[in-house]
């Protein structure tokens, strides 16, 4: 039954509160960038998708990393898990989506945290290289949502090569964790994800005029009227409820078929009551779900010589089967 019921994690002094274990690490972490070599691939589609890459010699190796919502790869958590993994002997992949690297994506489409198609058009590029024998992959918040979607949908499919998965303050039900955003106590985090998204909409609209228009963009304050508006409309998805029900991962971790860890604090303020699978992770024995009462949203905050967060310490251990 690999619902690991005691977790390992043990936050700093002063730091329970899951606030501050969100707001600390992306006001005051400094990691160095290390995945600094920049690839740009084509999608079938007609789009690109923007890879950075940190690379070792002698070593088949390779993890690839999905950051979140309104992230990129220079992200101090994907940089802080590079440099973990290149220390413990792996290459590393961290991935941009659609429109997150610095330059709009050619098409009116962008990223969702149900677009496995992208995150398969990176692995394919990676095993099309002949250098990597064994593959791992690392998600975070709606990146981890699109990679464990991706391993449940693919199932017993799954290329033998990719062989073991971690995942990290997963919004596994989106409408759980969706309601939760709207509260009054995680208002500052909306608005800060709402300014983002804004910019990304008026930039479509100065690309494809006439195609995308603003519906009331100033007015929205949750992610129900902007998915409704644009996420749902631009991907294919009937409405916001369609959207969320159709690309949470939670409907298929019953499916995932290799070694994966999910790992989400109960003090997270982005997770709703319903983005805690422990029933998924009683009854399928390759998905382990740890749930420790402290931690935040991609936070699990440590301080020691390395600078390594448990988050990293705990994917690295899991990875190398420790």
């Amino acid at each position: 039954m690999p619902g690991i019921e005691t977790s390992t994690y043990r936050p700093p002094l002063g730091f329970w509160n899951g606030h501050l274990q969100t707001i600390y690490p992306a006001l005051y972490r400094r990691v160095p960038l290390i995945t600094r070599e920049r690839e740009r691939i084509g999608t079938p589609d007609g789009d690109f998708l923007d890879l950075n890459w940190n690379t070792l010699s002698g070593t088949g190796r390779l993890a690839i990393l999905s950051h979140g919502l309104e992230g990129d790869s220079h992200n101090h958590y994907i940089q802080g898990m590079a440099v973990a993994l290149q220390r413990a002997g792996w290459n590393v992949l961290a991935w941009n989506f659609r429109g997150c690297s610095g330059e709009q994506n050619r098409l009116l489409r962008s990223y969702h945290s149900g677009a496995t198609e992208d995150l398969q058009a990176v692995v394919d590029h990676a095993l099309a290289t002949g250098r990597y024998e064994h593959i791992a992959l690392v998600g975070f918040s709606l990146g981890g949502n699109m990679m464990l979607k991706y391993l449940g949908d693919l199932g017993p499919g799954v290329d033998s090569r990719i062989e073991r998965a971690v995942a990290f303050s997963v919004p596994c039900d989106l409408a759980s964790s969706s309601r939760k955003l709207e509260r009054v106590m995680n208002r500052i985090y909306m608005r800060r994800f709402l300014t983002r998204l804004r910019g990304k909409i008026r930039g479509k609209m100065a690309l494809f005029p006439g195609q995308i228009h603003d519906t009331r963009l100033d007015t929205m304050r949750t992610f129900r009227e902007f998915d409704a508006a644009y996420t749902a409309p631009l991907h294919g998805f009937a409405s916001a409820e369609d959207y969320w029900q159709r690309a949470s991962c939670r409907l298929v971790l019953a499916r995932i078929a290799i070694p994966t860890l999910l790992v989400n604090a109960r003090n997270d303020p982005f997770l709703g009551p319903e983005c805690f699978p422990w029933e998924e992770a009683r009854s399928n024995p390759h998905f382990y779900f740890e749930a420790p009462r402290s931690g935040g949203h991609v936070g699990f905050v440590s301080f020691n010589a390395k600078n390594e967060y448990w988050s990293e310490t705990r994917a690295i251990q899991f990875l190398n089967n420790r």
